[in-house]
């Protein structure tokens, strides 16, 4: 919840508040920029081994408080302990891999004609970064570690019901000798200080992971400053089951492929299609891994799915779901947000469930003929993030991977997300790519510079 002033943090699985938080204004971004340029400048004229042990030193504190920040993750996000655990873990990652690449974020030598020509990468400066509360931890470190490494000052701005783990990131960072103003987070609601970072001067990046119509408006925002911009957006992600796969593995490895942070995922393989000759096999190993999976307290260690996170994204889950045939499991009643496991069958391929993005615990399985029809029905929606593609026919999974208009696809698996690989999306799903070898690069300028060595004696 939300007033002028405050923000109130709520436990998703009882409606109980947690916290009480200060709402930053206009004002307040304005006074953290000036000390984020302040911090940037002395950071920058650091000597990179001495920023990388920095980094080092902030992941190892993070390290040291994991089961602190997870259970902070369970209360105010709602997310199963052990995945709450993984979170803290990855901002650890990200942190170690990006001190690495402190050293070695170096330009290039140009053959010219003449002279030396070489090129230089500089910080950008002051990095805007606006994170989501689907992951609030892990997503607030795929920008906030490669700019740091890269020389910049990063203002993060959490998602309004999820600012704690944020708050206790930046306090570790002091902790570990960041200096003052380096690393900031400002919590506030999306219009007030989400829009003064996007439009203040002094910020050159923003990092926006969120819905597509918001991140549309903050590249408005930032074309006509033109400010450098990367979006992580919807996704809408179809998982392709070929006859040819092996189809009981396929089954048992679907339910979480969406329901997995209680379907609150980009990635979320919520469109699954499945040959039609297997279909009816397909289902009837589905059901009963779907029917089965555990729903409750998150704070459990056997709990697979815990509740969404307010009751305004309930209420939009709900929305989406039409009466008629599916596969449905359980789930608490009471306080909390909570909907049952969902897969829905014969559904109409261009209804609303499944070509948009729901964000819950709910999916879709359609049938398809052949592999010019799986990737026809793959593509028909407007996002383009993640999927998978299921089968033993190795030509078959190179073809559909170049056919599929995704930016991260697994063959046999799920994955969607490594630290150390590029992830970013296609079509309504974004642009720019975040992670990976490269993600460092993202948060410099190249600056281009001649040295002539032609003679100037006379």
């Amino acid at each position: 919840m939300l007033d002028a002033q405050n923000l109130e943090v709520l436990n998703p699985a009882t409606e109980e508040v947690v916290a009480t938080v200060p709402a930053a204004s206009p004002q307040d971004v304005d006074a953290a920029v000036v000390r984020a340029t302040r911090a940037q400048a002395k950071w920058a004229a650091t000597a990179p081994a001495d920023r990388a042990r920095l980094l080092r030193r902030f992941a190892v504190a993070v390290d040291e408080h994991l089961e602190e920040l997870a259970q902070l993750e369970v209360r105010e996000a709602g997310h199963v302990i052990g995945n709450a655990r993984w979170e803290a873990g990855n901002v650890r990652d990200l942190l170690d891999f990006a001190a690495g690449g402190v050293e070695r974020l170096s330009g290039r030598q140009i053959p010219v004609l003449g002279g030396l020509n070489v090129t230089i990468l500089e910080p950008l400066g002051v990095v805007g970064v606006i994170a989501p509360w689907n992951f609030p931890m892990p997503i607030a470190a795929w920008g906030t570690a490669p700019a740091l490494a890269a020389g910049n000052a990063v203002i993060l701005k959490p998602a309004e019901t999820t600012p704690l783990t944020a708050l206790r990131l930046a306090e570790l960072a002091l902790e570990a000798g960041l200096p003052e103003g380096l690393f900031q987070v400002l919590p506030g609601a999306g219009d007030v200080a989400g829009n003064a970072l996007v439009e203040h001067p002094g910020v050159a990046k923003i990092v926006f992971t969120g819905s597509t119509r918001v991140g549309k408006q903050i590249m408005t925002k930032c074309a006509d400053r033109v400010k450098r911009l990367t979006l992580e957006l919807g996704g809408k992600s179809p998982n392709i089951v070929f006859a040819d796969a092996d189809v009981e593995a396929a089954a048992l490895a679907t339910p979480m492929s969406y329901l997995d942070n209680s379907g609150q995922d980009c990635c979320a393989r919520t469109r699954i299609l499945v040959q039609r000759s297997v279909y009816e096999r397909f289902l009837e190993i589905v059901r009963p891994a779907v029917e089965s999976v555990v729903v409750g307290d998150p704070s459990d260690e056997k709990t697979q799915m815990g509740p969404l996170i307010s009751r305004s994204q309930l209420e939009r889950v709900r929305s989406y779901v039409p009466s008629g045939t599916g596969i449905h499991g359980t789930a608490p009643e009471g306080p909390g947000f909570w909907f049952p496991p969902t897969l829905l069958t014969d559904v109409d391929a261009a209804s609303p469930v499944a070509t948009e993005e729901v964000f819950g615990p709910v999916a879709v399985v359609l049938p398809f003929d052949d592999e010019a029809d799986a990737i026809r029905l793959a593509n028909a929606t407007e996002y383009g993030l993640s999927g998978s593609i299921w089968t033993r026919d190795v030509g078959r999974a190179l073809r559909v991977s170049g056919a599929v208009q995704a930016g991260n696809l697994s063959v046999n698996s799920h994955s969607s997300v490594r630290y150390w690989t590029p992830f970013g999306g296609y079509k309504q799903s974004g642009l720019g790519r975040e992670l990976g070898p490269d993600a460092l690069a993202a948060f410099t300028e190249t600056k281009n510079v001649f040295i002539s060595t032609e003679s100037t004696e006379a």
